[in-house]
């Protein structure tokens, strides 16, 4: 069910290349509402606007503001947007397809892309490390540990899956961490889109890291808006799977980075997650590096039982207590929460993305 209603543009909150970010007058009252640039014309206040409402009317936390869908009545101008100028290239893969919104992009590996040719002949990732988390909120643990710890500059790419929220432009922290160096470049796969580079799927988004923008290490991550059911299977997180057996196909060295929590009060992610079990124990076929940081006495021993009856001794689990990871976060100014809760309320769950990231340093 999609649900729709008009509102009027009330003021424009904030502009970046992939949105901007709006109030609007909506049922009598004022709400933030997002408009996607590469899916709408700009949109100015006094403009009516139709809105997908749905997020918002189901309480939803992540993901939880108004979508514009399209321009009502106002936005007929002969200016055009930078952003509708940047767009018109010659690419024919459609993303978001058979939607109304589906849009064209020019993916790295087609026929009309300068690096088709390089594409079509790569077929290893030649052992570059790739970290795969299964939450969006890691990815700031991962990419400031292992910048601060690598011994030389180093190209560290984001790709970022299809399994949460589809334009890279809704993530503030991504835009952070580039900002920052702290991430070199970005590649969004399947249907996720706006990223420095796009592309079909995870193995030639894997690729065209390596051989095309260079990088001396991946992260691997949805964006914001993981989902869940409460069932081992029904959820998202688990795509890390399918993804490490890739980068072992690709000759590529896979990190699985746990979901560590002794703050969550649900049981199924209390400890390991359920979530990293069920991916690492059940469904990854081959082998990866697994870092997680040392802890505490009584939660180091959940830990230890965990990984014991979850099946995850087969992979190359290292105990990592150099990450310094609650301190880097706080010294670089990366303001990140997971789950509503900041480092100092789960300092388990940013060490275990910082344990990946002071690894994979170690190795570059």
């Amino acid at each position: 069910m999609l649900n729709r209603k008009r509102g009027k543009v009330l003021a424009i909150q904030r502009t970046t290349a992939f949105m901007q970010e709006l109030m609007v007058a909506i049922d009598g009252e004022s709400a933030p509402a997002v408009n996607y640039r590469h899916l709408s014309p700009d949109v100015f206040p006094g403009d009516l606007v139709e809105l997908n409402t749905t997020a918002v009317d189901l309480g939803l936390g992540t993901g939880g503001v108004h979508f514009v869908i399209t321009c009502i009545d106002g936005c007929e101008r002969s200016e055009v947007s930078s952003i509708e100028s940047e767009r018109k290239v010659d690419g024919h893969i459609m993303k978001l397809r058979y939607t109304p919104l589906q849009l064209a992009t020019l993916c790295a590996e087609e026929e009309n892309s300068s690096y088709h040719n390089l594409l079509k002949h790569a077929d290893s990732l030649e052992s570059m490390p790739v970290m795969v988390a299964s939450l969006h909120s890691l990815i700031a643990p991962i990419a400031v540990v292992f910048q601060h710890t690598v011994p030389k500059p180093a190209r560290l790419v984001y790709i970022m899956t299809d399994g949460a929220a589809l334009p890279v432009g809704f993530s503030r922290l991504v835009a952070l961490l580039k900002s920052r160096r702290l991430i070199t470049a970005t590649i969004t796969i399947g249907h996720a889109f706006g990223g420095d580079l796009e592309a079909v799927n995870i193995y030639s988004g894997l690729l065209a890291a390596r051989h095309v923008l260079k990088a001396d290490a991946c992260i691997v991550a949805m964006g914001p808006g993981v989902v869940g059911t409460g069932t081992p299977f029904g959820t998202t997180a688990i795509e890390t799977a399918a993804i490490l057996d890739g980068v072992n196909a690709l000759g590529g060295r896979p990190v699985a980075v746990p979901r560590i929590s002794f703050a969550d009060e649900r049981t199924r992610h209390h400890g390991l997650s359920h979530h990293t079990i069920t991916a690492l124990g059940r469904l990854c076929y081959t082998n990866c590096f697994v870092p997680i940081p040392l802890l505490p006495n009584d939660e180091e021993r959940i830990l230890r039982e965990q990984i014991q009856t979850g099946n995850l001794m087969r992979h190359a689990i290292s105990r990592v207590d150099a990450d310094h990871t609650l301190e880097l976060l706080k010294a670089y100014e990366i303001r990140v929460t997971s789950m509503g809760r900041s480092p100092a309320d789960d300092p388990a769950f940013f060490r275990a993305g910082g344990a990946a990231g002071w690894l994979v340093a170690n190795w570059t």
